[in-house]
């Protein structure tokens, strides 16, 4: 059986004009006073070092003194449009402390460190080269996810916040054997993490590419798994590369899961997942068929993968509905149906008017 890895690196997928229009209609869309590439202009950079002192993927990039005063000045500026929504009042307590670099990753991202001087305190946001495959994947994420995400777009850039949690493969490696976590409750939002990605077919979730928010509560706390890369959105053709759980790097939480639960309960879970969808996809109805009516016409993979896509889902879900599909959007938008109106025959959302 062929590995659950990516085939190979991903291309960056251009932002066609109508994606372009229904992002400026839903607030993505802004001018920013800098663009990626400027960015990309630096003269020196250093590795970077985990708090173990392991060599990590990003390193410390440096400018010029002519160009840090401008650069710094307009990355104030957008931290004020991503948080704050352009308020400049904000702008005087705020200075530039880091500026990073990934050498790892498809879009490249550069990562602000940003401290407001009057108290120290400290924020993270990225730049990063816009990719139409990452804009639908954060687009379904804040439809379909309970997750709001805040990013912003123009032209060739993206501007993202930094999603807060235990990185997946540090929680895995460091706590979960730990009893003060509820295991049962990790091996649960696993399964619902699972179920999120297979129904709107978000890949490559291995264990560094999601991140675990713990929130404590009047009885144990709760978990909650958070994609933070985007980039493989509906792009591979394997139906086992959009399931979390066929990851090796997984493989801790899948042995935790079937110490806990049996498949009934898992059924259950699933089952769970599938109504909240149902449910936030009739709460934003209107949107989720203007970002279909895009993605359905857009080319975001290869006509192979899209095949072997087809092929998979097909044979998963022992069904035909995926032989008139060309592109990934219209893959996705027939998966999305089939496993909700599979469960919920009272559709909570006529699919079909989506392609009107």
């Amino acid at each position: 059986m062929q590995g659950n890895v990516p085939s190979r690196k991903k291309i960056i997928i251009p932002i066609n004009t109508i994606l372009a229009a229904y992002l400026k209609r839903y607030g993505r869309a802004t001018s920013l006073p800098l663009q990626y590439q400027d960015l990309t202009e630096y003269e020196s950079s250093v590795p970077l070092f985990d708090h173990e002192g392991k060599q990590t993927y990003w390193e410390e990039v440096f400018f010029a003194e002519h160009a840090r005063s401008y650069l710094y000045k307009a990355l104030t500026r957008i931290y004020s449009l991503l948080k704050t929504d352009g308020d400049t009042d904000v702008l005087e307590h705020l200075t530039i402390s880091r500026i990073d670099y990934c050498t790892f990753g498809n879009t490249k991202p550069f990562r602000i460190r940003i401290i407001n001087r009057l108290n120290d305190n400290y924020d993270h946001f990225y730049i990063k080269q816009a990719d139409a495959s990452r804009i639908y994947g954060l687009e379904l994420e804040e439809l379909l996810s309970p997750n709001s995400f805040m990013y912003l777009f123009d032209d060739q850039t993206m501007v993202e916040e930094h999603i807060a949690g235990i990185p997946g493969d540090d929680f895995i490696h460091k706590n979960l054997d730990d009893n003060t976590f509820n295991q049962i409750r990790i091996a649960k939002e696993f399964v619902k993490f699972n179920e999120r990605c297979f129904v709107r077919l978000l890949g490559d979730m291995r264990s560094y590419n999601y991140v675990v928010d713990i929130t404590p509560d009047i009885e144990g706390s709760q978990y909650r798994m958070r994609a933070i890369d985007f980039d493989q959105q509906s792009y591979e053709g394997r139906s086992s590369f959009y399931q979390p759980k066929y990851f090796k790097e997984n493989n801790p939480i899948i042995f935790l899961g079937q110490q806990h639960m049996n498949v009934a309960t898992m059924k259950q879970y699933q089952m769970e997942e599938r109504s909240l969808i149902a449910t936030r996809i009739r709460a934003s109805a209107s949107r989720v068929k203007m970002l279909f009516q895009v993605m359905v016409k857009d080319e975001i993979s290869t006509p192979d993968k899209v095949e072997k896509l087809k092929h998979d889902l097909s044979r998963h879900h022992k069904t035909q509905v995926f032989k008139h599909c060309d592109t990934m959007g219209s893959v996705v938008y027939e998966n999305l149906k089939l496993v909700l109106d599979k469960d919920f025959r009272q559709s909570t959302l006529s699919f079909d008017r989506l392609k009107g």
